[in-house]
């Protein structure tokens, strides 16, 4: 039994990892498609190129959700634990997807994470998870705004005598290499979060020991499963990112690219925080878009979108506490 509930945390995981990519594409391409920098299949498949490399990257984001969050229990408690996180994560994934809302993936594991916990009386590291989610996720959408706002004023102060559609045109190029840029960090951060929750399974089995590094094996599964779920798409989403918020144009969409994906990887690399890719995407464009005027952005969509980020973390643990119960009951 326990062998056979590791096979299908494994399963769960990746399914999950399949579900952050097409929920997640949008972050990486929503703004070269929208400004037809790039073809929808040729952006997605570039999208999913760079994920699969972004996840060899590095293994501090997959250390922090594996070992920072919760103490998972040893053996068959531990297992039904994780499971019950994963659906919780799942459930709101597919949720906002269909509603076309960007919400993150990210904080929906985590929040699956600490409802699980929480409802099966296991320690969670409150202090860890203020440290490495709290406080990123209200840095990230901060510097993702100001920093766009930033880079976008002093572009249009740059270029502000050069020919219009000349400089449009070299936008439109240099999106394919910030769009690449945002993709590749997407995969730095969000299949490591998959990474770390296949190690959490394989801790409480012994399978693994707290010090080990990430299994190979588990770094190539959580890889090709948000890059394959990348190349799948994500159109709902990419249809709110890229035009309802804001009408993007190149500039604006390299702006944004530009300054997401920097701090995707300050904050991996750096701060080994697993911080939302769709927070920060969003924010980004927001940001670009109030160099306009701020009657550009579309805050009525941004309240929406705002709301779901508050309510990931808290729906997302009620999921996997009440999975938790039911699971709790059959498998134990």
């Amino acid at each position: 039994m326990e062998l056979a509930l590791v096979i299908a945390v494994v399963a769960i995981a990746l399914a999950f990892d399949y579900t952050n990519g097409f929920h997640d594409a949008a972050n990486a391409i929503a703004t070269s498609v929208s400004t037809r920098a790039l073809t929808p299949r040729v952006a997605l498949a570039m999208a999913a190129v760079m994920n699969f490399l972004g996840a060899f990257l590095g293994t501090e984001v997959a250390e922090t959700v594996g070992k920072g969050i919760i103490n998972i229990p040893e053996g068959r408690h531990g297992l039904v634990v994780v499971i019950a996180a994963l659906v919780g994560a799942i459930t709101w994934n597919l949720i906002t997807w269909y509603f076309g809302l960007p919400s993150s993936s990210s904080h929906a594991l985590i929040g699956g994470l600490v409802g699980a916990g929480i409802a099966s009386a296991s320690v969670v590291l409150w202090s860890g998870i203020l440290d490495k989610v709290v406080i990123p996720m209200v840095l990230s959408p901060a510097i993702g705004f100001l920093g766009a706002f930033a880079l976008m004023t002093a572009i249009l102060w740059i270029f502000r005598s050069r020919n219009p559609g000349r400089t449009t045109r070299g936008f439109r190029l240099s999106q394919s290499l910030s769009a690449a840029a945002m993709a590749l960090g997407h995969g730095l951060q969000d299949a490591q979060k998959t990474m770390g929750v296949i190690f959490l399974a394989l801790l409480t089995t012994g399978h693994v020991d707290p010090d080990d590094g990430i299994p190979t094996w588990v770094k190539i599964a959580a890889a090709t499963a948000i890059s394959l779920g990348t190349y799948s798409g994500g159109w709902r989403i990419m249809r709110t990112l890229g035009r309802r918020i804001i009408h993007l144009d190149p500039a604006r969409g390299f702006a944004s690219e530009a300054i997401a994906s920097t701090v995707l990887y300050v904050m991996a690399i750096g701060l080994h925080a697993p911080v939302s890719t769709t927070h920060t995407i969003t924010s980004a464009v927001m940001g670009t878009g109030a160099t306009k005027r701020l009657s550009a952005v579309r805050w009525g969509v941004a309240k929406g979108i705002v709301m779901a980020w508050v309510l990931t973390i808290p729906a997302a643990g009620l999921v996997a506490a009440g999975v938790y119960g039911i699971a709790h009951l059959i498998l134990e």
